[in-house]
């Protein structure tokens, strides 16, 4: 099957996948009881079949949370992302896809998982992309990342680690590396990821919504403003458990809460806006973030869902 990357979610979908990924695991509890195998990987695609992506077969596995923060991203041709925590490199991947001419660099602090990365960026042709084995948070990442010619960054993006400390450990070390946070893990991060910004550079984040207080503080802590906050509704009339974070460097407007996506319809099929994003590789809310104007309109009201193809085209003419 196409694309098998599943997790546990509190946003079950009643069959496959568009995106042909898993479901959120904001909510996921670790696996204490499996014993994985560590070097077993699994062929699949991204974006309804475009991207190829190959991915450990246990541990920590694919969820939304990349192809929406690459939905997300107000990237345009030319500029520089990084991403921390990239994993196998979904998020710069769908990037990349739906913005060719971008620079990427991708930073995993596993070893084997940041050659995957590199590994799956050059089966999609993906010679502008590189990943680095290395801690987002390491004193050493900025020469490392001057070695690439890369020291400021026009986006960044990140899915920080969010269980709880105390959660039960789970028995795959690269499943619990991935996901377990520290106390300071979101201010430690969202700091990290301010000082490789250029002025005005955007900062993404994909976020369970009981982490987007300590988000929004450290935005504010590091000087990163005009935030806007994106709820993801797992179906209309229910609480959203996930968030999208995205705020400017240097940024004076206020925070705003933007009308977000639903993902779900009652019987369990993903909506057409998110088909559109998970499957077809549009962007989401592209517009609202190039205006300095926070005053209600309908074009804020909708998700914004920016057709690929014409996003393509526009950067490729600038």
């Amino acid at each position: 099957m196409d694309g098998q990357a599943v997790t546990s979610s509190p946003y079950p979908s009643a069959g496959p996948h568009p995106a042909q990924l898993g479901a959120p695991n904001a909510g996921s509890a670790p696996d204490a009881g499996h014993e994985a195998v560590p070097d077993e990987i699994s062929d699949g695609t991204l974006l309804g079949g475009r991207v190829i992506y190959r991915q450990f077969r246990h541990g920590y596995r694919t969820g939304l949370e990349p192809v929406l923060m690459a939905a997300l991203t107000p990237a345009r041709n030319g500029e520089r992302v990084i991403e921390a925590g990239c994993g196998a490199g979904a998020g710069l991947l769908c990037l990349t896809e739906r913005i060719p001419g971008l620079a990427g660099v991708g930073v995993e602090i596993d070893p084997g998982t940041a050659a995957l990365a590199s590994a799956n960026f050059a089966a999609n042709g993906r010679s502008r992309l590189t990943a680095i084995e290395e801690d987002i948070l390491a004193s050493a990442l900025p020469e490392r990342l001057g070695a690439l010619g890369a020291t400021r960054f026009d986006h960044a993006l990140a899915n920080p680690p969010w269980w709880r400390p105390d959660a039960t450990p789970s028995s795959e070390t690269r499943r619990d590396q991935a996901r377990r946070r520290r106390p300071d893990t979101i201010p430690a991060w969202v700091s990290a990821l301010a000082r490789l910004l250029k002025p005005k550079g955007s900062l993404t984040l994909a976020l369970p919504a009981e982490l987007l207080a300590p988000a929004l503080a450290a935005c504010e802590a590091h000087g990163i403003g005009s935030v806007e906050i994106i709820p993801l509704w797992p179906e209309a009339g229910k609480e959203a458990r996930l968030t999208l974070l995205r705020g400017r460097l240097d940024g004076r407007a206020g925070s705003r809460m933007l009308a977000g996506l639903t993902l779900h319809l009652p019987g369990g099929e993903f909506t057409t806006d998110a088909q559109a994003v998970l499957r077809e590789g549009h962007g989401l809310y592209q517009a609202s973030f190039r205006t300095t104007a926070r005053t209600a309109s309908a074009s804020a009201v909708a998700p914004q869902i920016a057709s690929a193809t014409s996003e393509r085209d526009e950067s490729v003419g600038r």
